[in-house]
Order: structure tokens, then C-alpha cells, then sequence
């Protein structure tokens, strides 16, 4: 992962990979998940025709039963469930749902976004690439061999006016490695869009019969790649806990779903937060962080134990 001039660039996830695989196999334990549960809870019950805006915001939850209140066919119906997986993210009814006075909410916003733009040209590397330049992040990624994802740190107050295609790919190759930059192909973009950056968890991730999953109860920033790493380890202690209470009447894997979860989020939080402020230009950045940017990320470029450390919370942390 070398540094090259005013651009720090971390590439080789193939690298990574094999350092977080090594390191798991010399402690004696499995590179993926030990367990993968099976389940057959009872047949689930499907409303035909229901569309996502006729459910009903904020049911009133009682302890004892999981009604889901929803309008079909003009009439206002509940539901009934012994259990409710509230997988309806961000601005889902599911969360606003669970009483304010239980519910603990942590949130910070960065004061940047990220421009990406989707292109059908060859990507400029098999594997990402994250560049820390002067003028501001940038992301290389592959979403095929012909279809490309590129992202610069843009201003929250920019508009996908203010950035037609040449300007975007002028910028990109600017915060980029000369090798790198050559290797850029360019073509018009089929989607654009400004994403701002936060980070938020919800705490507990359990109100009685409900359970938030997913971007429900937490949302990463995206430098680290953590968003669906989290939300599939919410669906594995959730599994774990319904195929305890199907096959032995026993809830305790479901008490432990929002402990457990929490402890795992609150990890992919730190990681995430930790490498969106190591890689961008903040507003009101001086000299002397930009510095301790630079020696962090020589740092990590540099020390086996800090490689490790990174490959290992950005495969993301076992499912224990």
C-alpha cells in the first residue's frame, strides 16, 4: 500500500484479504463465520397487494404481542405476529415506532458529501482504490469489468448541476496517483448523485417484540464499507435468537440480540469514524492535523501490525 507524493493511496484489497485471513488461521480461528443457522420458523403471512407507503406509522406496541397496523384496500387492518424484524431502514416507520422516552439515539454529520458517478468504462483497478489528497478524498471502485463507481468529497452545498462529466473526471484524476490517473477511462455517466456522510446508532436495538435491523438502528459512513457488513450480522444474532426460541421455547438468545449487536456496531462506528477522519479535508482543518493525517496514514502503510489491524475491521470483525 504505498504513499505517493501529496496523494496517499491505500489500494490492494486482495492484500488485505489474505493478511486478515493469515492472522485468523495462526489464532485458530475460521476466516468466516463459525456458524450458519437453520431455521423453519411457522409460514409467514403475506397481505397480497400491500404497498410500502400504506403501512401505518407508530403502532402503539403492547409487551405481550407484535401488531403491524396497515391500510389495504381503503380499510385500516392489523396484522397479528409473535415477533417483528424492523428491517425498513433509515426512514422507516419501525424505529419512530419505539417510545422516545427508551430510546437512545447517537449521531454525528460530517460536513461533506460524497459526489459519485456510475459510467460504463473499464475501471482503472481490479481493486479499490482510496485517495487523501489536498483538494479531497477520492474512491475508486469496480462494479464490473465494464462498469465503473467514482466518488470525490464535495462541498454538502454542491449541486449535481454544478458538476457536469468533465469537470467530475478532471477532479478525480487530480486527487489521484499518476499511475493511477492514466488509468482512468472516461465515458458519460448514467447515474450521479451528492451522498452526505453520517454516523448514527440507536440504542437498545430491541423494544419488546421489536428488533431494528440494519440501517434501522445504526448507519456508518461509507468510507469503511460497513453498512451491509452490519446489517447481515444484525440478521445472524437475530436468526440465532428465533431458532432458540422455534426449537426450545427459549428467549435467550433474544434478550441478548441488542447487547450483542450493539457491541459489534459500536466497533464498525470506531472503524468507520477513524478512516473517514484519517482520508477527508474537514472545513476547518489546519496544518498541523492535515500532518497528523499524513503520519497516520504512513503509519498504517507502513506497520505490519497496523496493516493487521486494518484488514481485520475491514473485512469486518467475526460474528462471535
Amino acid at each position: 500500500m504505498p504513499a505517493v507524493g501529496q496523494v496517499e493511496r491505500l489500494v490492494d484489497q486482495r492484500k488485505i484479504g489474505n493478511d486478515v485471513a493469515e492472522h485468523r488461521v495462526l489464532q485458530q480461528r475460521p476466516v468466516l463465520p463459525r456458524r450458519v443457522v437453520r431455521m423453519q420458523p411457522p409460514d409467514p403471512v403475506v397481505a397480497p397487494g400491500l404497498e410500502r407507503d400504506e403501512y401505518l406509522a407508530a403502532p402503539a406496541f403492547d409487551p405481550a404481542r407484535a401488531p403491524r397496523a396497515f391500510r389495504h384496500g381503503g380499510k385500516n387492518l392489523e396484522l397479528q405476529c409473535e415477533f417483528i424484524a424492523g428491517c425498513d431502514g433509515f426512514h422507516g416507520v419501525s424505529r419512530p415506532s419505539v417510545p422516545q422516552k427508551v430510546l437512545k439515539t447517537f449521531e454525528r454529520v460530517y460536513p461533506f458529501g460524497w459526489l459519485g458517478v456510475l459510467a460504463d468504462v473499464p475501471p482503472a483497478h481490479e481493486e479499490l482504490v482510496y485517495a487523501s489528497h489536498e483538494r479531497g478524498f477520492a474512491l475508486c471502485s469496480m462494479r464490473s469489468r465494464s462498469r465503473s463507481r467514482y466518488y470525490v468529497q464535495c462541498p454538502l452545498e454542491d449541486s449535481i448541476q454544478g458538476w457536469p462529466d468533465q469537470r467530475f473526471w478532471d477532479e478525480l484524476r487530480s486527487r489521484l496517483d499518476t499511475d493511477t490517473a492514466d488509468r482512468v477511462v472516461t465515458g458519460p455517466s448514467i447515474e450521479k448523485s451528492i451522498a452526505p456522510l453520517r454516523s448514527f446508532v440507536a440504542e437498545p436495538m430491541r423494544f419488546n417484540r421489536l428488533f431494528l435491523v440494519g440501517d434501522a438502528a445504526h448507519i456508518v459512513p461509507p468510507t469503511g464499507a460497513k453498512g451491509l457488513n452490519l446489517a447481515a450480522s444484525d440478521v445472524a444474532y437475530l436468526a440465532q435468537g428465533f431458532s432458540e426460541y422455534y426449537a426450545h421455547k427459549s428467549m435467550r438468545g433474544l434478550d441478548l440480540y441488542s447487547p450483542r449487536a450493539l457491541a459489534r456496531v459500536w466497533k464498525a462506528e470506531r472503524f468507520s469514524a477513524w478512516l473517514t477522519s484519517v482520508l477527508h479535508r474537514f472545513p476547518d482543518q489546519d496544518g498541523f492535523s492535515r500532518r497528523l493525517q499524513l503520519a497516520e496514514l504512513n503509519y498504517l502503510t507502513t506497520s505490519r501490525n497496523a496493516s493487521a489491524s486494518f484488514a481485520e475491521n475491514y473485512l469486518g470483525l467475526p460474528i462471535d
